[in-house]
């Protein structure tokens, strides 16, 4: 309407622009003092044309993050937790063909001729084929009232280097419509990554992750899926031992969390006089506990999105066994900068059950895909091309 409107108004007057004068410069200017301003400004220039390149870097970054959310969310809205079967970054559009189409770089630097023409999968960091890794697919399963989203940043990474993610919404979490409050049993919680694992063709393998609970999830899955796990990979997780339930995690031996218990809100939907259906994390706490070293933004996202903890599954002691579980190769991640998990209950779990190899990342509290997620992306990388021989 209000383009409509415009054809209809009388054009303004137009301004007439004085005339500019140019100053002459004046006699006494030596030509050594013209270079000084000449190389200040020349200076400026590239100052400003960092600035501007770096600011670029990153908007391009968190676009591409922003656009793998919007997939997930989509994908998800249609019909549960798929795939990401194509990369959510954009992509140059060119006459050649797809399969020799170069990714889009983050950088506003021209290619040079000295660069690699290579695709990700015909060349992953170091010389390393992704065609030659036992599998390139990567199945990240969220912690407790988390979902799906918390992945957003890692999945465009990934997926810029070929990989093929699957970010899964357990039961009751993210968009995922089953009452959480009505959750009986561990294998009721992890059933989406089981009928995933389930479906996987005979011969097709995946690399696990499983952040905070969802590293119990993660062990329930390999002893029950052993052939079908690549590597399992624990992210500040629950790695836990036969006979042990994630409660035990946070006994008073293996180490004091006073922040943990003051942020817990135990839910009762059966009434008082029965067991907790579910836990909430009090919101005013989640910063201190969760995200001490996150920015904003991300905080803002979980604080609107994360949702109870079913309380059944975390009571539940686990089954495993040296022949399923233990035949699965497993890597723990460290955060150094935890307050949910904090580094003596991490090494307690360490101890307890030694991992192939354990990462430390420094500087990231107890959600690295928010603190640290570039960091993250290289040990998913560097473990994922672990050698099964």
């Amino acid at each position: 309407m209000g383009n409509l409107c415009s054809l209809f108004t009388p054009p303004k007057p137009v301004k007439k622009r004085k005339p500019i004068t140019k100053r002459q410069s004046s006699i006494g200017a030596s030509s050594s003092g013209s270079g000084l301003n000449s190389n200040r400004w020349n200076n400026r220039v590239r100052s400003s044309s960092s600035r501007r390149d770096n600011k670029f870097e990153d908007a391009v970054i968190q676009e591409h993050a922003l656009a793998a959310a919007a997939v997930l969310f989509r994908q998800q809205n249609g019909g549960g937790s798929l795939p990401f079967d194509r990369s959510a970054s954009q992509r140059y559009q060119g006459s050649c063909s797809k399969k020799n189409q170069l990714p889009r770089s983050s950088s506003s630097r021209s290619r040079s001729s000295t660069d690699p023409l290579l695709q990700p999968h015909q060349f992953l960091n170091q010389g390393v084929k992704l065609d030659d890794l036992e599998t390139n697919h990567f199945v990240l399963i969220h912690g407790g009232g988390f979902g799906a989203w918390c992945w957003y940043k890692t999945i465009a990474l990934l997926e810029e280097d070929g990989f093929k993610v699957t970010a899964i919404d357990l039961a009751g979490c993210g968009i995922n419509s089953i009452n959480i409050n009505g959750i009986a049993s561990l294998s009721q919680y992890v059933k989406p990554l089981t009928d995933i694992l389930e479906k996987l063709p005979i011969g097709e393998k995946v690399i696990l992750v499983g952040h905070d609970f969802g590293g119990a999830c993660i062990s329930y899955a390999m002893e029950m899926f052993p052939s079908k796990i690549s590597k399992a990979i624990f992210l500040a997780a629950a790695m836990l031992t036969n006979g042990q339930s994630t409660l035990d995690m946070f006994s008073p031996k293996a180490g004091q969390n006073d922040l943990m218990r003051k942020a817990q809100i135990f839910i009762y939907t059966n009434g008082n006089e029965n067991p907790p259906t579910a836990i909430d994390l009090d919101k005013s706490l989640l910063r201190d506990l969760l995200f001490n070293q996150s920015p904003s933004k991300d905080i803002a996202l979980a604080s609107v999105s994360m949702r109870s903890i079913p309380f059944a599954p975390v009571l539940e002691k686990l089954s495993l066994s040296d022949a399923n579980y233990g035949s699965v190769r497993r890597y723990y991640i460290e955060t150094l900068e935890d307050n949910a998990i904090p580094m003596t209950v991490q090494e307690n779990m360490i101890n307890s059950s030694p991992p192939e190899k354990v990462y430390r990342l420094k500087g990231a509290d107890h959600a690295p895909f928010f603190s640290k997620p570039q960091a993250l992306h290289k040990l998913l990388l560097e473990i994922a091309r672990i050698s099964s021989t």
